[in-house]
């Protein structure tokens, strides 16, 4: 997830930026996902809160060893200057077997620099069936092209 988009966004720079941090989260690799954050970056993800890229690390191998065989979709909502708000689902499962829809909303900030210096996350859970699952893609890797997004698929 590199920074080379940088603010102000116009839509497509918009575009570009949430394809990017998608492929970036769908590769799983803390170290690659982390240095999209700028070192003092703040984050609320859900209920926990903390502070620069040696947390976000931390927080992101911790997620990965618990949500597995994740897949990851996110859509642009809206953005300006230096903002991006975004949608997201994702599924995974736990070491039992049952999977998970997570539904969510992101609001972003970036320095001057496209390094994003604010996250809030707000996520939801959902225990859904193996056969109700939408996401299908060799994981982890970035989604295909070819693949529908969120609002092409069913709610």
């Amino acid at each position: 997830m590199a920074s080379a988009v940088i603010p102000p966004f116009d839509r497509d720079a918009a575009l570009t930026k949430v394809r990017m941090a998608e492929d970036a989260w769908n590769s799983r690799d803390p170290d690659r996902v982390a240095m999209a954050y700028s070192e003092d970056s703040h984050w609320r993800n859900r209920a926990e809160v903390f502070f620069g890229r040696e947390q976000v690390r931390a927080f992101l191998r911790r997620k990965w060893d618990k949500e597995l065989d994740y897949r990851l979709v996110k859509e642009l909502w809206a953005y300006g200057d230096d903002r991006i708000a975004v949608r997201f689902q994702y599924e995974w499962h736990d070491d039992a077997g049952q999977w998970y829809r997570a539904y969510g909303n992101e609001l972003w900030e970036f320095d001057a620099a496209g390094l994003m210096r604010r996250r809030e996350a707000s996520i939801n859970d959902r225990p859904i069936a193996t056969t109700d699952r939408r996401f299908f893609w060799d994981a982890p890797g970035p989604r295909p092209a070819d693949h529908p997004g969120l609002i092409d698929s069913p709610q």
